[in-house]
């Protein structure tokens, strides 16, 4: 009993020692540390300047956790398959600190404090001497991330910016609130006084257009008020009739170059304007009614004076007032109407034979604003 008791003792112990020495499979080899090169650089451009946005690797190409970082080197190349940045046009220094990932029960990486990347972006400054060139032209950028001891994985996903020249905004703008809207107005100086006497985007395929903004000051978003061709040298202007009343909004202009190609169209903006600000109080009355006639009819019955008008086109308007005076009789014109009239038409049924009654009528708006009575008519009961 004892012999069989020390052999299992044996064999269990045997056992935890080749436990304790075994392994899943081979050892891994050192991390290069190369982080992978980004895929979700984007582009946006405004005037000379070329703003990229990409996140930062969390990972290595060989799919380990990120753990130091390099600087990341900025290209652009006229070439659109770039695949090398031996020149960059920018080196932006490592970032002061890797985010904290941890690495899950599962292999997977998580971070301590958030679940995205960290953004990361940077504004290039296009050349006067590439805007110039041929304005169908592309320039492409792409970026490499490397890691601290300079060595990357390549570049990330290219994107493309068009080079077509972009021009100065406008001087002078200004605005008026008036019954018809905002009316803004500012200096043109003209397409062929904007562009350079050298520049191949003086094309035919090229335009130039100025494109206003409104931004309502409370919301704080853009809409597109219009767009007005820049046109000759001189005094430009644009009423915007497509706001709402009783708000505050702010005005800016921008020159918009455009590119006209088969199945496209490439807008590029320059530069805006200083705003200008407008309060859309609205105090203006609608148009005066006019062509007002008076018409008697009464044979055979009671009798009644009917009056029409050609109708007012504000796109505010909320109705009519008619007034009334009796011919010869002291006091002023009274209003018929308890309610605004919502037609250009009107029967005065409260009529006595053998009296002349003067007629005018007004418009008012939708905010109470009323114009001007029309000119007066006048009509007999018999």
């Amino acid at each position: 009993m004892k012999a069989h008791l020390g052999k299992f003792i044996a064999s269990a112990a045997l056992c935890l020692l080749l436990a304790g020495c075994a392994q899943t499979g081979p050892p891994l080899p050192p991390s290069l540390e190369l982080p992978k090169p980004p895929d979700d650089l984007r582009a946006s451009r405004k005037a000379n300047r070329v703003t990229l946005n990409w996140s930062e690797p969390t990972r290595t190409t060989d799919r380990r956790i990120v753990r130091f970082l390099g600087p990341t080197l900025i290209c652009r190349s006229l070439d659109p398959e770039i695949t090398a940045c031996p020149n960059p046009t920018a080196m932006l220094p490592a970032p002061a600190a890797v985010p904290q990932i941890v690495e899950s029960s599962r292999g997977r990486a998580q971070k301590s404090n958030s679940s995205q990347a960290a953004p990361q972006s940077y504004t290039d400054t296009l050349p006067l001497a590439i805007q110039q060139q041929n304005p169908y032209a592309e320039v492409t950028y792409a970026i490499e991330v490397l890691n601290r001891n300079a060595r990357g994985a390549g570049l990330s996903n290219r994107v493309h910016v068009p080079v077509v020249i972009t021009l100065a905004p406008p001087d002078n703008l200004a605005a008026e609130l008036t019954g018809d809207g905002v009316v803004l107005t500012w200096t043109s100086v003209g397409e062929a006084q904007n562009i350079p006497a050298n520049s191949f985007n003086n094309s035919p395929g090229v335009q130039f257009r100025y494109r206003i903004y409104r931004r309502e000051e409370s919301a704080g978003k853009d809409a597109i008020a219009g767009e007005v061709p820049l046109g000759e040298p001189g005094p430009t202007h644009f009423t915007d009739s497509s706001f709402e009343w009783e708000k505050t909004y702010l005005y800016r202009i921008t020159v918009v170059s455009v590119i006209k190609r088969a199945e496209s169209e490439v807008q590029v903006e320059g530069d805006d304007t200083s705003s200008v600000r407008v309060s859309a109080h609205d105090v203006f009355p609608p148009s005066v009614p006019s062509g007002l006639q008076a018409a008697y009819s009464g044979e055979g019955q009671n009798p009644f004076i009917d009056l029409i008008w050609a109708p007012v086109t504000n796109a505010d308007l909320a109705g009519y007032n008619v007034y009334r005076s009796e011919d010869g009789a002291a006091g002023h014109a009274v209003k018929l109407n308890s309610a605004l009239v919502q037609s250009p038409s009107y029967r005065d049924s409260a009529v006595v034979s053998g009296k002349t009654y003067i007629y005018s009528v007004s418009a008012v708006d939708v905010r109470g604003n009323e114009s001007q009575r029309s000119e007066a008519t006048s009509e007999s009961v018999p």
